[in-house]
Formats: C-alpha cells, sequence, structure tokens
C-alpha cells in the first residue's frame, strides 16, 4: 500500500500546520481539514513515552518524536493503536521516504491489531517521525471518529524483545548470577510473591502470569495493586495482586514458594525477566554483597 496524494503532496512542501502539545502526550482534532484538505497537522513531542489522541481525524498527522535522547544513537519506537484506531494506517519516515509500518481498514477480522504493539529501528541522524493517515469515511463520519496510539522510545534497551517483536527475542534461559544482581537494580518492576496461575495465549504468543504479592521494592507505573486479605487465617493483612507477560515460548509453568520477580514495564503491562526463588536470590545477594560485588543495595527482611 503506497501513501495517497495528501502525504506526497506533504512530501513536496505543502505547508505544515503546528500544534501545540506538552511534553509527552497530545490531543487534537482534524478540523483543519475541513478548511483545506491539504493541510497536514505537525505535532512534536518530547518525552520518551506519552501519547496521541486525534479527534473528529482530518486527512494526514505527523507526529515528531524528539526526546533527548543524546547518549544513544540508535533507537527503538514502540506503539500500540488505541482501541478506537480504525480506518487508518500509520507510515514511517527513511531517508526522505515513507514506509508502511501498519493499516487498519476496519474490517473485523482486523480488530485482534488494535491489541499488538508495532516497532521499528530509527537509526541516522533525523529524528523518528510518524504518519498517521486517516481514510476517507462516506457520509461525513469521519467527524464521530477518534483514533490514537501509545508510543515508548527504547534507546539501546533490547526491551522491545520481551514483547514478542522483530528478530532480537531475549533468550529464556535463566538469568546468571551478574544479571540478577543487574536486574534488582535496573528494572522497572521488583516484586516478592507466588504464582497464582499461569495461563496461555497462543493468539498474542504470550502468557500471563498471575502474582500474589507480598511485598513490592519498586514498580514504575502501578502494575501491582495493594488490597487486605480478609482470610480466617490472616484478617486484613495487606497484599498486592498483580500480572505478569511472558513470551509463551519460554513455557513458563506454575511453582510453589516465593519468588523474586523482576522485569520491563510497557504499555501499563509488566514483561518478566528475571525470577529466581527468593531462597536462591539471597544466597547470591549475600555472597556478592560479602565479596563487595553487589551493584545496588537491596533491603533484606
Amino acid at each position: 500500500m503506497l501513501p495517497n496524494v495528501i502525504i506526497f503532496m506533504y512530501m513536496l512542501g505543502v505547508p505544515l500546520r503546528l500544534c501545540a502539545a506538552d511534553l509527552c502526550n497530545w490531543t487534537g482534532s482534524g478540523f483543519a481539514a475541513a478548511v483545506d484538505s491539504r493541510i497536514v497537522l505537525q505535532v512534536r513531542l518530547r518525552c520518551t513515552e506519552g501519547s496521541v489522541r486525534w479527534v473528529y481525524p482530518g486527512q494526514a498527522l505527523r507526529v515528531v518524536l524528539e526526546p533527548n535522547l543524546s547518549t544513544a544513537r540508535r533507537t527503538t519506537v514502540c506503539i500500540k493503536p488505541s482501541p478506537s484506531f480504525r480506518g487508518a494506517s500509520v507510515f514511517i519516515e527513511r531517508s526522505g521516504e515513507l514506509e508502511l509500518l501498519m493499516t487498519d481498514g476496519g474490517r473485523p477480522e482486523q480488530q485482534q491489531q488494535q491489541q499488538q504493539v508495532f516497532c521499528f529501528r530509527a537509526d541516522g541522524p533525523h529524528r523518528p517521525a510518524l504518519y498517521l493517515q486517516s481514510s476517507p469515511q462516506k457520509d461525513g463520519a469521519w467527524s464521530r471518529r477518534m483514533m490514537g496510539f501509545r508510543y515508548e522510545l527504547l534507546g539501546n534497551r533490547s526491551a522491545a524483545n520481551n514483547l514478542g517483536l522483530g528478530a532480537l527475542h531475549t533468550s529464556c534461559r535463566p538469568c546468571n548470577d551478574t544479571e540478577l544482581l543487574m536486574a534488582i537494580c535496573n528494572s522497572d518492576f521488583v516484586v516478592r510473591g507466588s504464582i497464582e496461575n499461569v495461563s496461555h495465549h497462543s493468539e498474542r504468543q504470550t502468557s500471563l502470569v498471575e502474582v500474589s504479592a507480598a511485598r513490592v521494592y519498586r514498580q514504575r507505573s502501578g502494575v501491582f495493586e495493594q488490597e487486605l486479605s480478609d482470610s480466617e487465617s490472616s484478617p486484613l493483612v495487606p497484599i498486592w495482586r498483580g500480572q505478569i507477560h511472558a513470551r509463551l515460548q519460554c513455557h513458563v509453568k506454575p511453582g510453589d514458594g516465593e519468588f523474586l520477580f523482576t522485569g520491563s514495564e510497557h504499555f501499563g503491562e509488566a514483561w518478566l525477566g528475571c525470577a529466581p526463588r527468593y531462597k536462591d536470590f539471597l544466597s547470591v545477594y549475600q555472597t556478592a554483597w560479602a565479596a563487595r560485588r553487589n551493584s545496588c543495595d537491596f533491603p533484606l527482611d
């Protein structure tokens, strides 16, 4: 599928209309297209993650991501379409040309695509740029729609691999001692708890691990929520519950006992990294601490 004349006109120098935006997010409308169908709206965002909401989408929207990534020469950009994403295509710019990243024609068989995450490499001197092209709608229906996506820039990190994207899959092998000691320092979440259930989803190629946690040492975006357990044995004891995603090919299984779960968070979801049994972690950490090889301090309680 090739870009239509609207985007080609932008590449040939048709004027842009710049839109106000905060550092991370943008919400705006396409009413300008009703005045001049040649206009391509342009938005500049300066965070490593955020969202775009395009209400009453017009013809074309250009989103430039300009975070401060001076220390990273290579960048991975991931986007997750909103559930209302219908009748539009997303392109990325590479060396002055547009390349199709994803499309949705609004057909029922394509609706599962909305739950997918799309990533691409954004190498070179230019900032990553995305184009949303709205498909023409009959009887003015375009004015009643809303579409958008959430985005993340991952820099040199390989976290996108945990989402099952591209050919850069991470290994499912257990973490070695060095990787484990780094995980407790650098992970988006670090949680001590037990596995309540594991379910497998072949359509997404993922497994979902339901965790009951006694201690949340760190989390970035509130994946684990606290509630009170009102059982006879331990009335009104606070407990944390949350869900962690893993790749299906890692064959995650339920296990008894207490684990230390670590990993990354993307688009409001937790993705599994290192997850040793807690007693095994204690042995590794105490040995490293005695030898002064621990990467950071960890509370032992």
